[in-house]
């Protein structure tokens, strides 16, 4: 269970805490509200029936001590001593902090003892109550939560008894019984049969389950009490289980009710998931005729409008999602995702200088996005011939984690790398791996511009920290792998090497490409080309195909080699691989 309690200082603590002035409270002792208790104060405390408790320096001590070692890492002694405080004193308070502690260090019983006794000291809290119900619902006794439910349910007014039904089920959703929390769920809704809320929880309870037959039947009743409720139709398409038929209920509702919102929305995000893109963009249309500025109804729009390669109506959309949040500052929506689809858009259409003012407009730090758009931003500068103003730009990105800095120093590097100043490149990475020696992108990246500059050493000790650190990553092996079967040494360890990254990332072309490269250096050219025709059937990609070619030439398909290198050298006329090896074996396409 989360903890959902929201953590109380000490300061805090103290300071709704009656105390009554005396000479041995420290004179630099946090102030409180309650240090000089006015009788109004002493009124209010008496009215939420809170002890007007002596906060002598004795107590003080206590409750300090256990807030510093609870901060240092402790739990039991801070829980203990909360614990005696809350019985000595009878603040729920303290007990509430004693349940925080425990489960904060992840102990379910002593956490539970809390919460029970800070529902004995605080027996009209609704917070508490809430509190025990959802904990105890995880335990083997949550039978004692069934009649606190009854209580709180008929205990509450006619008008709120509806959202009574419907907490009492979300609480009882999370419990690790199921069957035995759905057997409690229907004795508790038997008295109100009458309620069409009560049919809903019965059916999101016996869907839970699995009794999805009673799930629709319960929802049909829900739906005849109310045949216009778009709860009671949502919950009937949810527990159909057949997109189909949630298809047919949604859309015959929408017949009868045209102006239902929110069905018209799932009905469109239903026909989404099933790929049925034209459909979904005919209702969100509709959607927007009645709520023109629906955000939500905006961005899927543009969505589907990109699945469906209408990038111009795609635009369109994104351009007015960014519009309405203008209007309305208090929306919580990170523009990030329209900015970044808006920005690929215009470069789509070769249109850099747009492209970066989209990107531009991802200014907050606050943002998720803001480190993308930073390092797009660079990625786009570089593009367009400003490499020194994509290196500033990199250079003022501001940001804390270790990890994001190590991004900024990968694109630093990358952008000198496509810029053909390796060795630059080189000396980047080599001088933040002074400041991140463990980050394996980095290390990575060093190694295979080392072995560029024909620094093997470091290359293969760079590539074997990096298998140090992240056991799982098979570009390391790989990378190394092949290195060794492109100079043609230690040829059985590159093969041990690459099939260990094959057995991390079977489908990867280019680990089959290297599979087919030591193959074909070891001699066994059937097996090479057998690994290099898998690899090129998944990514035709020319680097393949130059090794393709080789084995088919080796094995005297002259012809075969030739198609296969006139293809690489279509895609990529500059390749180096096909050059070097043209010229090494003499051939003219």
């Amino acid at each position: 269970m989360k903890n959902a309690f929201a953590i109380v200082t000490l300061s805090a603590l103290m300071a709704t805490h009656a105390m009554a002035q005396t000479s041995t409270v420290p004179a630099d002792a946090p102030a409180s509200a309650a240090a000089a208790e006015s009788p109004a104060d002493a009124k209010a405390g008496a009215k939420e029936g809170l002890p007007n408790v002596d906060l002598n320096s004795e107590l003080l001590y206590k409750l300090t001590k256990a807030e510093m070692e609870f901060k240092n890492g402790q739990w039991q002694g801070p829980y203990v001593t909360m614990m005696m405080a809350a019985q000595q004193t009878r603040d729920p308070r303290l007990a509430r902090r004693a349940s925080e502690m425990a489960l904060a260090a992840k102990q379910g019983g002593e956490a539970l003892a809390a919460i029970r006794l800070w529902r004995e000291l605080a027996p009209d809290s609704d917070e508490a109550t809430q509190f025990f119900l959802g904990f105890v619902v995880l335990t083997d006794k949550i039978e004692e939560a069934e009649p606190i439910f009854a209580q709180r349910i008929e205990a509450a007014p006619p008008n709120a008894r509806g959202v009574a039904l419907f907490q009492t089920q979300q609480i009882l959703a999370r419990a690790n019984d199921k069957l035995y929390a759905y057997s409690m769920l229907v004795r508790l809704m038997e008295p109100y049969h009458d309620m069409f809320e009560a049919h809903l929880v019965l059916a999101q309870g016996a869907l839970s389950i699995g009794e999805r037959e009673r799930a629709v039947a319960e929802a049909n009743k829900a739906l005849r009490m109310k045949p216009a409720s778009e709860l009671a139709v949502l919950t009937l398409a949810q527990v159909t289980g057949e997109p189909e038929a949630a298809n047919r209920v949604l859309a015959d509702f929408l017949a009868k009710n045209p102006d239902a919102v929110e069905v018209r929305a799932a009905y469109a995000r239903l026909l989404v998931e099933q790929k049925q893109l034209e459909p979904a963009r005919t209702q969100f249309l509709a959607l927007l005729k009645t709520q023109p500025d629906n955000v939500a109804g905006l961005y899927a729009l543009g969505i589907v409008s990109l699945q469906l390669e209408d990038a111009k109506g795609a635009e369109q959309y994104f351009k007015r999602f960014l519009s309405v949040l203008d209007k309305n500052p208090g929306d919580a929506r990170d523009p990030f995702k329209a900015l970044m689809i808006l920005s690929q858009i215009a470069e789509s259409r070769g249109d850099i200088p747009g492209a970066i003012a989209w990107l531009d407009k991802v200014d907050s730090r606050e943002s998720a996005g803001y480190l993308d758009a930073r390092l797009r931003r660079a990625q786009l500068m570089a593009r367009s011939g400003n490499l020194d103003g994509a290196r500033k730009s990199l250079a003022e990105t501001q940001v804390d984690d270790p990890a994001a800095q190590g991004q900024i120093v990968l694109v630093d590097a990358q952008l000198l790398r496509d810029a053909g100043y390796v060795q630059s490149a080189y000396t980047v990475l080599e001088n933040a791996l002074v400041r991140f020696p463990d980050n394996p992108e980095l290390l990575y990246d060093y190694a295979l511009l080392a072995e560029r500059l024909d620094k093997l050493e470091q290359m293969e000790a760079s590539l074997r920290r990096v298998m140090q650190l992240a056991p799982d990553n098979q570009h390391a092996y790989n990378a190394l792998g092949y290195s060794l079967a492109e100079r043609n040494v230690r040829l059985p360890e590159a093969l041990a090497l690459i099939e260990r990254a094959l057995q991390m990332a079977p489908g990867d072309p280019f680990i089959m490409d290297s599979m087919g490269w030591v193959q074909y250096r070891m001699g066994n050219l059937p097996a090479a080309e057998d690994a290099l025709r898998r690899a090129y059937a998944v990514r035709p990609d020319p680097e393949i195909a130059v090794h393709l070619g080789e084995v088919l030439w080796q094995k005297g398909d002259k012809d075969g080699a030739q198609k296969l290198w006139r293809e690489a050298q279509a895609k990529d006329p500059k390749n180096d691989a096909l050059k070097s090896t043209l010229a090494r074996l003499n051939v003219s396409l």
